[in-house]
């Protein structure tokens, strides 16, 4: 089981390494900082381990990780938690990292319950940030399961009629993936160009999904104050100007999610947009202070889990010397030994 913090009166926390956020790449960091002999604790807003796969994408198949021609997201995880299990990390879930000091000797984070973690470095792997989902302007009344933003189980969805917004991989991947699960599913986007892996939109092409472009939902019909889900149909307005109508019990809006970077921007780092600036040892412009992931950016920076990865390796790495004057940076291999 995951050591996770219970004390919650303790006041202050040391420890050797802080890593802000727990996806894949923070995972990775865990295990690698415990394979350095590193005591690590690990931050994150959510209330589970995974970062956004756990809490978006549990039942996607993930197929760009070197090893597994197709793992879903929460066997990924679940491996990943296994793995860093090994460093024996203590997790601070549900608690938002809302401070961070750098000093010469050591870096204090300070948690949104007023509880500081003071350590000799940190890393980053905080993905985008705090998330919340874009809105569905037609589905402001609604509540509970008949709008949805992620899915987090596909028999959610089995014999029903499904309604998915959104022209991006997370509306072609849950097409695809609901294909010979629900009754019907119909996907809206307002262009007719999309942002998915085209690879993936021409399977949902292929497949029996109805896809609608150029093309909004404007209306959807039903009791919203209804517990249980009454949601029945929605209106589609086309570009012509005129409206039709599918049936539908739930609506996917895969419109994606608006970071909060509000609080990092107080705590001097470099950030361009919505990623904080590193070198090649990931190191940010704070001193003993690292970054890995897709929260990165570098020239040549590419955002995929793989790259991740690499980086959370290359940071924990360069971070040891920090932790254990006159330890190298290059940590030997992991079978040495074995």
């Amino acid at each position: 089981m995951p050591h996770m913090a219970s004390d919650q009166s303790k006041a202050t926390h040391q420890t050797d390494l802080i890593i802000i956020g727990a996806g894949p790449a923070g995972l990775f960091a865990a295990y690698y900082a415990g394979f350095r002999g590193m005591k690590v604790a690990v931050v994150d807003s959510l209330p589970e381990l995974g970062g956004q796969i756990s809490a978006m994408y549990p039942e996607k198949k993930v197929l760009d990780v070197a090893g597994f021609p197709s793992i879903l997201g929460r066997e990924l995880v679940a491996g990943l938690v296994e793995q860093a299990a090994s460093a024996d990390p203590t997790y601070f879930l549900d608690c938002t990292a809302t401070g961070l000091e750098s000093g010469e000797d050591e870096v204090t984070i300070t948690l949104e319950d007023g509880r500081k973690l003071i350590s000799k470095a940190v890393i980053i792997t905080a993905g985008i940030g705090r998330f919340t989902p874009r809105p569905l302007p037609a589905a402001n009344d609604w509540q509970g399961d008949d709008v949805v933003f992620f899915v987090k189980s596909f028999e959610d969805f089995k014999d029903q009629d499904i309604v998915i917004v959104g022209g991006g991989d997370s509306a072609f991947d849950w097409a695809h993936h609901l294909e010979g699960i629900s009754r019907s599913t119909v996907l809206v986007h307002r262009r007719d160009a999309f942002r998915a892996h085209q690879a993936t939109v021409d399977a949902v092409m292929a497949g029996s999904t109805e896809v609608i472009t150029k093309a909004q939902v404007v209306e959807l019909h039903g009791d919203p104050s209804a517990a249980g889900g009454t949601l029945e149909k929605v209106s589609i307005k086309l570009v012509d100007g005129t409206t039709e109508e599918r049936p539908a019990q739930k609506v996917i809006a895969a419109l994606g999610f608006v970071a909060d970077l509000s609080a990092m921007r107080e705590w001097g780092l470099e950030i361009d947009q919505r990623q904080i600036k590193v070198d090649t040892d990931m190191r940010t412009t704070l001193d003993r202070v690292f970054a890995a992931g897709d929260i990165t950016d570098y020239p040549g920076k590419v955002r995929l889990i793989g790259v991740g990865f690499g980086e959370a390796g290359t940071a924990v790495n360069n971070a040891a010397p920090l932790i254990f004057p006159g330890q190298s940076v290059f940590p030997g291999h992991s079978s040495e030994g074995s």
